[in-house]
């Protein structure tokens, strides 16, 4: 009986050793990991506020790929710090890392689209073709650029509508940017009956041209015979003018010819009347 009583309480006190190396190694652990959770926690923020401060100075960053760049160094660092507690605990990283792998793989096949337009937006944020305020033209949308978002871009037509265009539809297609360049050129043509005087009507249209304050004086405008028929005669007129007034110029140019050139045969003629319309 006594040596009964005697083994009991060896194991038990056996037991209670290792209950209580236990509990320090586990304690110990436990610590560890929330000190590693609480500091990598902080430290992923701070690392991504410099990482923004650092990307938002670069010259033709946008202000929306340096928010996503910094979100996506801040979750990435969290699941670093994440997989790294798990390890304190005696947890196969490999095979968690194997299948966030596997689930990454799996959420790209199924968001194939977005992830396309993703890919677009972070080009057109870069390399900027158009931005906001800018009219532009493709094969299937045109109007001013409001705003450039990561999925689509949101855009207002000429007539004033709202347009969202994915991405993926602008990164893929020629973009015709209306109001990238600080000139642009104009081009007119003017038919002339065959009793008109040709010098008389240049030397009018080129006096028109140059009292426009908007229109360029180089390269310089010019008025020349484009065709010549038995009865009429069809005068060229090419001018550059600021990109932001092209329409007003053009408007008013075509105003003062049929002031100033008001004769029953003339009329004025616009070859690319199509193009920029809706500025």
């Amino acid at each position: 009986m006594e040596d009964q009583t005697a083994h009991i309480v060896v194991a038990t006190r056996t037991a209670l050793d290792q209950a209580s190396a236990l509990a320090v190694q586990y304690g110990f652990s436990l610590l560890g990991a929330i000190v590693l959770l609480i500091g990598g926690w902080i430290l992923a923020g701070i690392i991504s506020r410099s990482a923004y401060r650092v990307i938002s100075r670069i010259r033709g960053i946008d202000e929306t790929l340096a928010r996503f760049f910094q979100n996506l160094l801040h979750y990435s660092l969290l699941i670093l710090v994440f997989i790294t507690v798990l390890g304190q605990f005696g947890v196969q990283t490999a095979s968690i890392i194997a299948a966030l792998g596997a689930a990454g793989l799996a959420i790209g096949l199924a968001l194939q689209g977005t992830l396309q337009n993703i890919a677009a937006g972070i080009m057109l944020l870069v390399l900027r073709p158009f931005r906001v305020g800018e009219y532009i033209e493709t094969t299937n949308v045109k109007g001013y650029i409001k705003e450039i978002g990561l999925f689509a871009t949101e855009m207002r037509t000429g007539d004033g509508l709202y347009l969202m265009a994915p991405n993926s539809t602008l990164w893929n297609t020629p973009i015709t940017n209306h109001s990238r360049e600080p000139d642009r050129r104009q081009q007119l043509s003017l038919t002339l009956g065959e009793n008109i005087d040709i010098d008389l009507a240049r030397k009018t249209i080129l006096d028109i041209l140059k009292a426009d304050q908007r229109i360029k004086t180089m390269p310089a405008p010019k008025v020349f015979l484009d065709d010549l028929a038995v009865d009429q005669a069809v005068l060229n007129i090419e001018y550059w003018a600021i990109t932001s007034s092209w329409s007003d110029v053009r408007h008013d140019v075509v105003s003062k010819l049929k002031f100033r050139l008001a004769e029953p045969d003339i009329t004025v003629k616009s070859p690319n009347d199509a193009p920029g319309a809706g500025e």
